[in-house]
């Protein structure tokens, strides 16, 4: 499916994450790179650079929970670390990594304040034009 969309020219969005057991088993870090990496698998660093990573906790999604920054942010590192391995850290550093686990205005200023956290994947506050335009403004001031 990456590879189709590349060829369309479109930006795939690949989304990654684990379910709540596997958090509070404390295996995140495993599901993720296993994720990560059978995701990716078979692309080039030029593709890679090209496509966009979203970490959506599944146990965040359209829940009202949400990682607290320093989890989603160490997940975003472990994500960036997994590319650098595999492709370098130049294409790395170009891979946006997007936070996707219930973003809404009153947390998206600390979530992006994050150093790996490159922007939001938002679900449901994007529906409500006046909470997107607060998460938009958290965006341009961070």
């Amino acid at each position: 499916k990456l590879k189709a969309a590349f060829k369309t020219g479109l930006t795939p969005i690949v989304c990654v994450g684990e379910r709540l057991e596997e958090r509070e088993a404390g295996t995140t870090e495993a599901v993720v790179t296993r994720q990560v990496r059978g995701g990716l698998a078979g692309l080039t660093a030029q593709q890679v650079e090209r496509l966009i990573i979203a970490y959506e906790p599944v146990w965040a999604i359209g829940t009202g929970k949400t990682a607290t920054p320093a989890q989603a942010n160490e997940v975003h590192a472990l994500i960036r670390r997994l590319l650098a391995e595999a492709h370098g850290s130049a294409v790395a550093s170009k891979v946006r990594i997007q936070y996707g686990g219930s973003v809404k205005a009153d947390n998206a200023a600390e979530l992006l304040a994050q150093s790996d956290i490159d922007g939001a994947l938002v679900g449901g506050a994007s529906l409500d034009a006046e909470s997107f335009a607060a998460i938009v403004c958290s965006a341009r001031t961070t």
